[in-house]
């Protein structure tokens, strides 16, 4: 899990403190032109809206329609698909949660296409980040008053049995977090949302073995049976984690779990809802630009991107 060396010629949006509400949004985006912000460029007349319609099971989809007239309205027409991003576009926006999101990103990752970011999904931990309203419509008003900002993505390399490289722009993880996303069954997830993982999560804590593999960055190494490579502070669901990572700096932080025993995963819980986990036992938490996971005991060690 290492940095790409094209990520800096990869944008995204940083949306503003406050929202531009019902004013005019044209001016509004000459106006903050003329203050020398990087903000959405008013020659920008197309964009290609990528939508997931299984998105939070398409609970939102009505809202599409009135931000898609929001952003005609400012001049800017939208092309429906329904297929991966590509780099030939002018501007990208997203409708989706975080797995659209991230198959966007390894289409434009080492292009200037711009990404833009309506919320949908089971958890979108982008969207929280960036604040985004959920509302679509609101979204939709603040994407066009929203600045362009130049990020880091985090590249994700297994070993070459196992699959090609990906990007990601929020979080990924191995060991006990990678085998949970991929216990999830994506019709349960539809039906259910986040509580598909609860019930994986506990699952998991009756059957997975916690197997150790090796945490080697430059700074330290430690033998773990979970690490979170956060981007961004948020995680899944309302959970905080890597609350000393930023978006705007490229690095990642470290979470890295030390421990093997499931009552001790148990208890990291409340813990964790209370904002402490700092403070937990066999937690630790570094900054770092690169990270390799190498297998301690007879398994291999899983990830998830």
């Amino acid at each position: 899990l290492g940095e790409s060396n094209g990520m800096d010629e990869y944008y995204t949006m940083r949306l503003p403190a406050t929202a531009p509400g019902t004013r005019n949004i044209r001016r509004d985006r000459a106006s903050l032109r003329e203050q020398g912000a990087n903000c959405v460029p008013l020659e920008i007349r197309d964009a290609v809206l990528i939508v997931n319609p299984r998105a939070g099971s398409g609970r939102r989809m009505h809202q599409l329609d009135e931000a898609r007239r929001i952003l005609s309205g400012s001049g800017m027409e939208t092309e429906l698909q329904h297929t991966e991003a590509s780099g030939e576009a002018v501007f990208v926006i997203v409708c989706g949660g975080d797995g659209t999101i991230n198959e966007a990103v390894n289409g434009l990752a080492g292009s200037k296409v711009p990404l833009g970011v309506l919320p949908a999904g089971t958890a979108n931990i982008l969207a929280k980040e960036l604040s985004i309203p959920w509302n679509l419509p609101r979204a939709a008003r603040w994407l066009l008053g929203s600045r362009l900002r130049r990020i880091a993505l985090g590249l994700a390399v297994p070993a070459k049995s196992s699959g090609e490289p990906r990007y990601f722009v929020s979080v990924a993880g191995a060991g006990a977090d990678a085998a949970v996303v991929a216990a999830v069954n994506p019709q349960v997830k539809d039906q259910a949302g986040i509580l598909a993982y609860w019930h994986q999560g506990f699952r998991q804590l009756l059957k997975y073995d916690f197997p150790r593999f090796r945490v080697q960055t430059a700074e330290r190494a430690l033998d773990a049976s979970l690490v979170i490579v956060g981007r961004t502070k948020h995680y899944g669901g309302p959970f905080q984690i890597t609350t000393e990572a930023d978006l705007l700096q490229p690095q990642f932080e470290l979470a890295v779990v030390t421990t093997r025993s499931r009552w001790r995963y148990l208890a990291y819980l409340p813990v964790l809802w209370a904002g402490r986990l700092r403070r937990a036992r066999h937690v630790q938490f570094w900054k770092t630009t690169s990270v390799e996971c190498v297998p301690v005991d007879a398994y291999d060690v899983m990830i998830q991107v």
